[in-house]
C-alpha cells in the first residue's frame, strides 16, 4: 500500500488521519448468528483469528481488507466446529480463509459509512455493500460496527441436512483500526 503524507480530514468534531491502518485484533469482534433445527435454536459463533488493514485517502474516503481465519470460527462446541471446518460448509483445508475486500469505504456526516466491495468465501468472489456505525473516530483510531446478511447458498455452501438451517448468516462485525504512522 503507498503511504501518503499523513494529513487529517475533519468530520464534525472528529478527526481521522490519512494513511495506512492496521486492524487491532483486541479491538475487533467478527461473529456469525444463524438459525438451525427449523429456526428454533440460533447458533452463535465467533471467527478468533482476524486481521487487516485499510488505506484512508486525504478527502476521507478508505479502502482496505479484512481476512478471518476459517478453522478458528469457535461455536463453543467441538463437534460443530469440526464439522463447520469440513467440506459440508467451510472447508478449510482447501480454503483456510475468508476476505472481504473493501474497495470504497466512504464516512457520511451522521456517522454512517457507507461499504461495498467483494466477500470471498471458498473461492467464490461476490459483491456485498453494507452501511456501518461508526462508533469511534479519532485522528488515531476509528471502530466500525455493523450487522449484514449473507446468504451462504451464494457461496456454494448448501448442506441443509432435513432442511434445517433457516435463512442467511448474520455477521455482526466491530471492527477496529489504528493509524500507522508514515
Amino acid at each position: 500500500m503507498s503511504n501518503p503524507s499523513d494529513t487529517t480530514r475533519a468530520t464534525g468534531s472528529d478527526a481521522v488521519a490519512s494513511g495506512r491502518w492496521i486492524l487491532d485484533r483486541a479491538g475487533t469482534t467478527v461473529a456469525l448468528r444463524h438459525k438451525t433445527m427449523w429456526g428454533l435454536v440460533t447458533v452463535k459463533g465467533a471467527f478468533n483469528d482476524v486481521s487487516g488493514e485499510g488505506e484512508v485517502s486525504a478527502d476521507g474516503s478508505a479502502q482496505g481488507s479484512v481476512t478471518l481465519g476459517a478453522a478458528s470460527l469457535d461455536t463453543g462446541n467441538a463437534k460443530r466446529d469440526a464439522h463447520l471446518r469440513s467440506p459440508d460448509f467451510f472447508d478449510t483445508d482447501r480454503f483456510p480463509s475468508l476476505e472481504f475486500t473493501a474497495d470504497s469505504v466512504i464516512p457520511d456526516a451522521d456517522g454512517r459509512v457507507g461499504v461495498t466491495g467483494r466477500l470471498t468465501v471458498l473461492g467464490e468472489a461476490r459483491p456485498l455493500a453494507f452501511s456501518a456505525r461508526t462508533t469511534e473516530s479519532t485522528p488515531t483510531a476509528v471502530t466500525l460496527s455493523a450487522e449484514i446478511d449473507v446468504d451462504r447458498a451464494d457461496y456454494g455452501i448448501t448442506w441443509n441436512k432435513g432442511g434445517m438451517i433457516k435463512g442467511p448468516a448474520t455477521v455482526a462485525l466491530t471492527v477496529r483500526f489504528v493509524h500507522q504512522p508514515a
